[in-house]
Formats: structure tokens, C-alpha cells, sequence
């Protein structure tokens, strides 16, 4: 299982991550606006700006402070070094 950090020292399973998105349109501030109202938000951007919206299997949507490029990158670096050590063995 890995974890992927999503800034100030807060991690999500990669596993579990369905998407990564940017707060700015409509509809994923609707989405963010719904999960609000059902107790579905975890916000870890500390009172900053929230600039990915990052959204698991079980519905929860965690409100982050770090790029969602940042977060891509991260993720694509954890699944990068999965293959790596699948190889390896």
C-alpha cells in the first residue's frame, strides 16, 4: 500500500484516489459544496487556498493545498517505482 503526500504532512492511500481535480469550476464546487452538506469533506490545506480536490472510492473529497499536478506526479512517481521493484524480483 502506498501513500502519497498531499501536503503538510498528510498522506492518502494511492489506492483509493478516483480523481484529482482543480477547485475552479462548476461542477466540482458543486461536488465539494454537496459532500460539505454530507459530511464527506477532508480539508487538510491548513486555511490556504485549496488547489486540488482530490476525490476517493468511498466518496470522501479531501480539499488540498498543493497543485493537483504536484499531487499527478507524486502518484505517477509512487506507481513508477511499483513497476521498479516488480522488476527487481
Amino acid at each position: 500500500m502506498k501513500f502519497i503526500n498531499i501536503g503538510f504532512g498528510n498522506m492518502v492511500s494511492a489506492g483509493r484516489i478516483v480523481a484529482i481535480a482543480g477547485p475552479d469550476s462548476a461542477p466540482i464546487k458543486r461536488l465539494v459544496q454537496d459532500a460539505k452538506d454530507d459530511n464527506r469533506v477532508i480539508d487538510v490545506s491548513c486555511g490556504r487556498r485549496t488547489r486540488a480536490v482530490i476525490i476517493t472510492d468511498s466518496e470522501h473529497v479531501i480539499l488540498s493545498a498543493i497543485q493537483a499536478e504536484t499531487i499527478t506526479n507524486r502518484l505517477i512517481g509512487a506507481d513508477a517505482a511499483d513497476d521498479e521493484d516488480e522488476t527487481e524480483e
